[in-house]
């Protein structure tokens, strides 16, 4: 076979229209599993629900079982939110952590595992909304386990990256991650079968039990044995006492659009922040100077108080709504000049992703993401059941002064963020771009596409991103006009030139019209696919 990573012309995707269902997600074999379920009479929530689990599956150096979830469902005209993120183990603390010789957070191994929330993201989800046997929605996840199925281009890459990344980790403990994920001492290649018989008997036992096994069960007492096994933290106790949050979606109107979010400790916030700090501004064209450097100003301002504020909002000191007030976001306004800032806190007043969206005939829409992290997580997999851990802890701090300072317990700044829109109290679709602190820039970006310049969705995804890094840094893709990029650079910012490629974020978006259609764009940086009838 030709080389599957080579694409030397120029191609181009076209949005895709459907009424009777629609899946969009990064892998074509999870979005296929998503369809079949509103086939067999099921909705959008069914769809989402199969589409996640099969992504575990599929797309694993980017999700997993042990991972985390957030999720925002339309329903007979209201939006309901799930923030299924878990917490710091009882266990663990900065103190302890200190004393045996750690100055910061390691992004792998024990300290950096906290409670998986997404099978209880599944379960709650098809509790509340879903019309089919739970069971059924995982049977694709479990027939793609045990039977294999081919491994997609771009996520053998991520797979080898992964591989030779865990290969420089020697303890003991991450002999487990190589023995389910590279069982030929190797990382499968494009078009390769892969299979997992222990991750398929571990979701059917999470599929028959609605996932009360893997938190009170043989799930979560092997998850308990392997952790005191290698002197970890995580125990049956800290998962017996986890439920996922329904939460409000939080929202700001961006030009006769609102925009939803997930609140803290997502990170959904700093997206809506930045867009309405944007909306004392007017955008004639997508690519001029004025739009990228006056975006990227707006999101570095955003970005600078959602790592000051952001954390459980048990903890957090700063209320929402005057973290969006129009009295502050105008002071931020006001901050962005002609040439790039250092960004900084501003003072309100105190008072490894992957993303899918689903939408049926009966008008319900789903957004959805869930992760690991950082790739496969931690590194950590249970032994016999496939579960990697995720690392979601290594976003805490061992610094007393820091919001995310790490307590027992305790939620810290979570990356992945689903999003929607509406416009009038009606749906108009769901959306994401995920990617680590590329998402809130990435959801900045697609809308403004839409909304500022009437792009469809497909032609939302297409279009050339940056990436603010941190300071004056930004990275930029190769199609980004080198006449803009100089002018950039005149203003301050430092730019860095990228090719077109996943670590700029990757998305999905579906939109419904006044009649009932859905049409749908999905991410070229990824395998991405939109599954329809």
């Amino acid at each position: 076979m030709n080389d599957v990573s080579s694409y030397p012309y120029n191609s181009r995707r076209n949005v895709v229209f459907s009424n009777k269902g629609m899946v969009a997600s990064s892998q074509p074999l999870a979005s296929q599993a998503g369809l079949e379920m509103i086939k067999k009479g099921g909705n959008a929530v069914d769809a989402a629900i199969a589409c996640a689990a099969c992504l575990t599956v599929t797309e694993p150096c980017s999700n997993g079982i042990g991972g985390d979830a957030f999720s925002i469902v339309w329903n007979e005209g209201k939006l309901y939110g799930l923030n299924s993120s878990g917490p710091a183990p009882k266990r663990i603390s900065a103190d302890i952590l200190k004393n045996k010789g750690y100055d910061e957070m390691p992004l792998l191994g024990w300290p950096a595992v906290t409670v998986p929330g997404a099978p209880y993201a599944w379960a709650q989800l098809s509790e509340r909304f879903g019309k089919l046997p739970f069971l059924e929605l995982l049977k694709p996840a479990i027939t793609y386990a045990r039977y294999g199925y081919p491994v997609s281009p771009d996520i053998s890459l991520q797979w080898e990256n992964a591989y030779k990344f865990y290969s420089k980790q020697k303890e003991e403990e991450y002999k487990y991650w190589f023995d389910t994920f590279a069982p030929l001492d190797r990382a499968p290649k494009a078009g390769e079968l892969w299979s997992s018989k222990e991750m398929a008997d571990t979701l059917e036992v999470i599929a028959g039990s609605f996932a009360s096994e893997f938190y009170n069960g043989s799930l979560a007492e092997k998850i308990d044995a392997f952790s005191k096994k290698y002197g970890g933290y995580l125990r049956c106790d800290d998962l017996a006492g986890f439920t996922p949050d329904w939460v409000e979606p939080i929202s700001i109107n961006y030009k006769g659009y609102d925009i939803w979010e997930i609140p803290p400790n997502g990170q959904g916030i700093v997206a809506l922040m930045a867009l309405g700090i944007l909306n004392g501004f007017d955008f004639d064209k997508k690519e001029s100077v004025h739009t990228y450097h006056t975006q990227i100003e707006a999101l570095k301002l955003a970005f600078a108080d959602g790592k000051q504020y952001i954390t459980d909002p048990a903890y957090m000191d700063i209320q929402v709504k005057d973290m969006l007030s129009e009295e502050y976001l105008a002071k931020r306004r006001g901050s962005i000049g002609d040439k790039a800032c250092e960004p900084y806190p501003g003072s309100p007043d105190k008072g490894g992703t992957v993303y899918l969206a689903t939408a049926d005939n009966s008008g319900m829409m789903v957004s959805y993401i869930q992760s690991n992290y950082n790739g496969f997580g931690s590194g950590l997999v249970v032994p016999e059941t496939g579960i990697s851990l995720q690392n979601r802890g290594s976003a805490f701090s061992l610094d007393e002064n820091h919001t995310n300072y790490l307590l027992p317990g305790k939620k810290t700044y979570h990356t992945i963020i689903p999003g929607f829109i509406t416009k009038n109290n009606k749906a108009v679709g769901p959306f994401g771009v995920m990617g680590g602190f590329m998402q809130p820039q990435g959801h900045l970006q697609v809308v403004m596409n839409m909304v500022d310049f009437a792009l469809n969705p497909q032609a939302a995804l297409d279009a050339p991103r940056w990436q603010w890094t941190n300071s004056m840094r930004v990275l930029v893709e190769d199609e980004i006009e080198h006449d803009i990029i100089n002018a950039l650079r005149d203003k301050g910012h430092e730019i860095e030139v990228r090719k077109k490629s996943s670590s700029f974020g990757r998305g999905q978006i579906i939109i419904r019209d006044e009649h009932g259609v859905l049409c749908g764009g999905t991410e070229p940086r990824a395998d991405s696919n939109i599954a329809a009838f």
